[in-house]
């Protein structure tokens, strides 16, 4: 009976020793977070005079119906819009159309992973 004993106070013991560890660590990393982690919606992002050069539309049938003075206005406004700046600083020399290969559920997982990285 003393045997039992003594082992049930080793792995009581044991666990304690793991999980107050595991808590330390917990705390260890949360302070490594509250020291070395910067927000990035916080910091400003100053952008200059950008030129955009090339922009890439998909095609559906809503947009052959623009003319393209109206899609350089739509895809200017759009491209302002993503780098929260004014259409004043920004230049879409030219555009072209790409088609969609890819399944929609693939396209809309990658708006996701790239929305959840900005």
């Amino acid at each position: 009976m003393n045997s039992l004993y003594e082992g049930l106070s080793v792995t009581v013991v044991g666990m304690g020793i793991v999980f107050g560890i595991l808590i330390l660590l917990y705390f260890i990393l949360i302070g490594m977070k509250l020291v070395f982690y910067k927000d990035p919606k916080k910091a400003p992002v100053a952008v200059e005079k950008q030129e955009i050069k090339q922009d890439t539309v998909t095609a559906d049938e809503d947009n052959e119906d623009l003319d393209e003075d109206e899609l350089i206005a739509v895809l200017t406004a759009a491209v302002a819009s993503s780098l929260n700046q004014s259409t004043y600083n920004l230049n879409i020399r030219s555009f072209r159309r790409i088609d969609q290969n890819s399944p929609v559920w693939n396209t809309v997982s990658r708006k996701e992973q790239i929305a959840n990285r900005l």
